[in-house]
C-alpha cells in the first residue's frame, strides 16, 4: 500500500484542510507513514501568514529535497496558502516540487496525483471551491472542524489572506447543517465552524437562500446530538446583536469570542484598515459583557507594525487591561510580500523594540488571563473530555464552554461532557477533579 506522511502549518482551516486530506487519501488506498523516509507521497499544508511559518516550512521542505534527491520516485506535492502565494515561481524555485495546489483545491488533491503518476510533471490548480464534502479523518472522533466560508472581502492592509483564499464565498446553509448531521451521526458532540470571517456569512448567497451567522449558530445547535458548537474567527465589525443573544439563549452555543483586536491604538487600526477604532471596539466588548456577562473573550495583537510609537504600544496595553481578556494569541509583524503593509509601509520598528514590547504584552496578558481565570476557582465546571492530559497521563484533559483547558482526575470517556469542582488556576489552564456522583452498587 502506498503511503503519505503530511505536514501541517497555520490556523483552524488549515487543519480542517488537512483533516480532510487525510480522509481523501485514506480513500485512495493510502496509508500514513510514520516518517516522511517512509512515505511514497510528502505532503504540506502550507501558511503564509506569519513568516515564522515560512521559515518552518522551508527547514520542512530542505528534508523533501534530500528525500528525492535520494528516492527520485517520491511525489512532493505543497499545498495551502503558501503554494497558492508562489503559484507563478514554485516549479521554477523548487523543481523537486511534483504538485502545487491553493487551499481551494483540496477536493482536486487525487486528480493531481494521478495525473502526476502519468505525466510525472509539475502541476498547480486553483478554483477555490469547497472541500466541505470530501471524507475526513479527525484527529479527535468526537470534535469536527466544519467549513461555512472560504475568502475574504476585508482589506487589512497587513494580511494576504484575500490575495490566496480569494473573495468571501458562503456555502449554502443547509450543505453546512447536513455535513454536521453526518459528523454527529459519526459520534461527534462538537463541531467548531470555520470562515475567514465567519459572521459575516450568507451575505452573498441568493435571497431565497440566505441565513444570517446567528440563524446559522441555531440550525446547528439543533442538529440532535450536538452537544456544543464553536467557531472561528470573526471580525468585530460584523458582530450583531442577534449573534450575542445567542450566546446568551442557546446552551449549545459556547461562551467563548475569539475578538480579534490586534491593536489598541486607533492610529495603527486605521493604518491597518481594520474599519473600527478603540472605541468602538471596547463599546462592542461592553455590548457582549452585558447581554452575556460570564462570556470568555481572547483576541489577536499584533505589535511592531509600521509606524508604532511607544504611545500606540501603550494604547495596546491599556487595552489588554481594559478588555480584561481570557488569552491572547500575540505577534510580531513581519511584512507579507503582496500586501500593502508589506509593499508599502516600511518596517520600521527595530527588531530590539519589537521583542522587547512582545515580552511586556505577553506579560500583562498572562496577568489578566490568570486574574480571569481563578474566577472559577470554587465552581464546579462542564467539561468535555478531550483524553489523556498530556503532561500527565493519569490525569484526563478537557474544555469547558468558556474554551479553557481543564486537567482533572477522575474517570470519564472521550467525549463525555463531566462535571469537574476546579481547584486552582494558571493563565491558560485549570486543575479539578471530577465531581461526578458515583452510582450506587449494583445500581442498573
Amino acid at each position: 500500500m502506498p503511503q503519505y506522511h503530511l505536514t501541517t502549518f497555520g490556523c483552524q482551516m488549515n487543519a480542517h484542510d488537512s483533516e480532510r486530506m487525510r480522509g481523501l487519501l485514506s480513500s485512495l488506498g493510502y496509508h500514513e507513514a510514520p516518517d516522511r523516509d517512509a512515505a511514497d507521497l510528502i505532503l504540506f499544508n502550507t501558511c503564509t501568514i506569519r513568516g515564522s511559518a515560512d521559515e518552518r516550512f522551508m527547514g520542512n521542505l530542505g528534508e523533501a529535497r534530500r528525500i528525492k534527491r535520494e528516492r527520485p520516485d517520491v511525489v512532493v506535492a505543497v499545498g495551502g496558502c503558501w503554494a497558492q502565494s508562489q503559484k507563478d515561481d514554485v516549479f521554477r524555485d523548487f523543481p523537486f516540487v511534483d504538485i502545487a495546489f491553493g487551499p481551494g483545491e483540496v477536493n482536486r488533491l487525487g486528480e493531481l496525483l494521478a495525473r502526476e503518476r502519468i505525466q510525472a510533471v509539475g502541476a498547480f490548480t486553483f478554483d477555490g471551491r469547497f472541500s466541505g464534502d470530501l471524507p475526513s479523518l479527525r484527529e479527535r472522533p468526537h470534535q469536527a472542524w466544519v467549513q461555512i466560508s472560504v475568502g475574504c472581502n476585508c482589506v487589512c492592509s497587513y494580511c494576504i489572506v484575500p490575495a490566496v483564499r480569494g473573495r468571501e464565498s458562503s456555502r449554502p446553509w443547509q450543505a453546512v447543517v447536513d455535513e454536521v448531521a453526518a459528523q454527529a451521526a459519526d459520534g461527534v458532540v462538537e463541531v467548531t465552524l470555520l470562515g475567514q470571517n465567519v459572521n459575516s456569512y450568507g451575505r452573498d448567497l441568493p435571497a431565497t437562500e440566505r441565513k444570517s451567522f446567528a440563524e446559522l449558530l441555531v440550525a446547528v445547535a439543533e442538529v440532535p446530538g450536538i452537544r456544543r458548537v464553536r467557531y472561528t474567527s470573526p471580525h468585530p465589525k460584523d458582530i450583531r446583536e442577534d449573534v450575542i443573544a445567542v450566546h446568551r439563549d442557546v446552551p449549545e452555543v459556547c461562551r467563548h469570542i475569539h475578538l480579534p483586536a490586534q491593536s489598541g491604538s486607533t492610529r495603527v487600526l486605521k493604518a491597518m484598515r481594520r474599519t473600527y477604532d478603540r472605541d468602538r471596539y471596547l463599546a462592542l466588548v461592553d455590548r457582549i459583557r452585558e447581554g452575556v456577562p460570564d462570556i470568555a473573550l481572547t483576541t489577536d495583537l499584533i505589535v511592531g507594525f509600521p509606524g508604532e510609537s511607544d504611545a500606540d504600544f501603550a494604547d495596546t496595553m491599556s487595552l489588554v487591561t481594559a478588555v480584561g481578556y481570557d488569552g491572547a494569541y500575540t505577534f510580531v509583524y513581519s511584512p507579507r510580500p503582496g500586501t500593502e503593509a508589506g509593499e508599502q509601509m516600511d518596517d520600521d520598528v527595530p527588531p530590539e523594540v519589537k521583542s522587547q514590547r512582545i515580552s511586556a504584552l505577553i506579560d500583562t496578558v498572562q496577568s489578566t488571563a490568570r486574574a480571569r481565570l481563578s474566577r472559577h476557582v470554587g465552581t464546579v465546571q462542564d467539561v468535555l473530555v478531550e483524553g489523556p492530559s498530556r503532561t500527565d497521563a493519569s490525569r484526563l484533559s478537557g474544555r469547558t464552554t468558556h474554551n479553557v483547558t481543564v486537567n482533572f482526575t477522575g474517570d470519564a470517556e472521550p467525549g463525555t461532557i463531566v462535571p469537574v469542582a476546579i481547584l486552582d488556576s494558571t493563565s491558560t489552564t485549570l486543575t479539578g477533579r471530577s465531581a461526578r456522583v458515583a452510582e450506587p452498587a449494583g445500581a442498573a
